[in-house]
């Protein structure tokens, strides 16, 4: 009798793996991503099954928010597209402007101003006086909103802004902030702060939520002022780790009509949240000159038709003439930027990748390392940088385009995160962007091929089991 138990139960499992593997193969269009699914499959029994229904779905063509509530946000607050014809833009500038636009209806916002933060402390006391001089509303989106000394000082500044008439909404990740204690949310609920939390992982949608992470960090105060990047509320950004480490990332203060962008994003995910809520968080503005900086809000998500940082990414690297800078604390590739990445070394433009000799992730680790070898073949530089963690996710193009905001340089931020990037065209800040990547640069070990094929052959073969599985990871 146990025979045929045993059997049937095999049956039954089979059945569900080859199920789940023809669904995989349907679903995926990238045949990589698809074959490391199988391998996760056939090769780890049962776990590869639960993996696959936690984390391999996918939600293309997923709206986030009714039709009705997109038009209405759209006729409150996009703007006209600008003329491709501004002084300045080169021709592969305004492709890029071009391909944004069509993948998102991206606008090319112009003469804003820009400051730049590269620590955490100077940008959360640039923050807090924001907030401290708010007069109408303040909507903050961030993936990890921490119950620590910085989390609190928000919180408080937040309240006293509620109890002065202003309007306050915040939006965090469920999964990001799994480790902020829920009554930290409830305290901030009980002071008049409209806060939710992106997707709430329950136990009945624990399978259709858990992968799916809002990664955008988004603040837009008064219509007037906007904050995008990759620091999060925590007190890593602004003291030393436990650990011994800095965390070292990059953050944007922008003025301009970029923020009628900023304010749109938001709203999407404020009303994807609360579809019963008023639109209200998009008004339409009227700006001074603030500054002479052009540039676009790329989002990307699960649910969009193209993978669209994919594709930003992929145009500028082949664009590029002189050089490609990136800082990454994650590094997994496509294999078309992969390549993309190749042919331009090759071809003669100084490729640079800045990623963490120590990340806070061991796997991701693993898994970045294992296109160093690849890359280091085909001349690009790359270098470990050792003070702490480098979380800065930057990318910088010959003398005139920047991009930075929340996507990582890996499979997860471009096909399962909710991210949100700057395509910036502005010789000033691309000069920034190189001055500040070469003072990091000064904290950083070179790698050389020869070298680092003398590591040890375990971390090799680690590395080697990983990469089978970085497009899932």
């Amino acid at each position: 009798m146990y025979f045929w138990i045993n059997i049937s139960l095999f049956i039954i499992y089979f059945v569900i793996v080859i199920s789940c593997v023809v669904v995989v193969v349907s679903e995926n269009k990238n045949p990589i991503r698809a074959l490391s699914w199988t391998l996760a499959l056939l090769f780890l029994p049962i776990v590869g099954v639960v993996f696959y229904l936690f984390f391999g779905r996918s939600l293309k063509g997923q709206a986030m928010v009714s039709r009705k509530v997109r038009r209405k946000l759209l006729e409150r607050s996009r703007p006209k597209q600008h003329s491709f014809g501004n002084a300045g833009l080169s021709a592969d500038q305004i492709r890029m402007i071009k391909l944004a636009h069509n993948l998102c209806h991206a606008h090319l916002d112009c003469n804003n101003s820009v400051e730049i933060f590269t620590d955490g402390h100077s940008k959360f006391e640039r923050l807090k006086e924001d907030i401290e001089n708010a007069s109408d509303f303040i909507f903050i989106q961030y993936y990890i909103y921490s119950d620590d000394r910085l989390g609190n000082e928000i919180t408080d500044l937040l309240a006293r802004k509620v109890r002065q008439g202003v309007k306050v909404k915040v939006l965090y990740d469920h999964v990001g902030s799994f480790s902020t204690r829920n009554k930290f949310f409830a305290r901030m609920r009980s002071l008049g702060i409209d806060s939710h939390p992106f997707f709430r992982v329950t136990f009945r949608k624990l399978a259709n939520r858990i992968n799916w992470r809002n990664h955008r960090k988004i603040a837009v105060i008064d219509g007037r002022i906007g904050y995008i990047g990759g620091m999060n509320i925590a007190d890593r950004y602004v003291d030393i780790a436990p650990d011994g480490r800095i965390w070292r990332d990059t953050h944007l203060r922008v003025e301009g009509p970029v923020i009628e962008s900023l304010m749109y994003s938001f709203a999407i995910d404020w009303n994807f949240l609360r579809p019963d809520a008023d639109v209200q968080p998009i008004n339409v503005l009227t700006y001074d000159r603030p500054g002479d900086v052009d540039m676009q809000l790329v989002t990307s998500g699960p649910v969009d038709k193209w993978n669209n940082l994919v594709l930003c990414f992929q145009q500028a690297i082949a664009s590029a003439q002189k050089r490609i800078y990136i800082q990454t604390p994650y590094f997994l590739p496509t294999d078309a930027l992969l390549k993309a990445l190749q042919g331009a070394a090759l071809s003669g433009v100084d490729v640079r990748i800045m990623i963490p000799e120590k990340t806070d992730s061991v796997l991701l680790g693993y898994g970045s390392r294992s296109y160093i070898d690849d890359c280091l073949k085909a001349g690009v530089k790359v270098y470990l940088y050792t003070p702490g963690m480098l979380h800065a996710k930057t990318m910088v193009i010959d003398d005139g385009f920047v991009t930075t905001g929340s996507v990582n340089f890996d499979f997860r931020s471009f096909e399962n995160n909710f991210e949100a990037n700057l395509l910036i065209y502005s010789d000033s800040v691309n000069r920034q962007m190189r001055d500040i990547f070469f003072r990091d640069l000064s904290a950083c070990r070179k790698l050389t091929l020869s070298r680092w094929r003398t590591r040890p052959r375990g971390h090799k073969v680690i590395e080697s089991l990983v990469r089978l599985f970085a497009p899932i990871l």
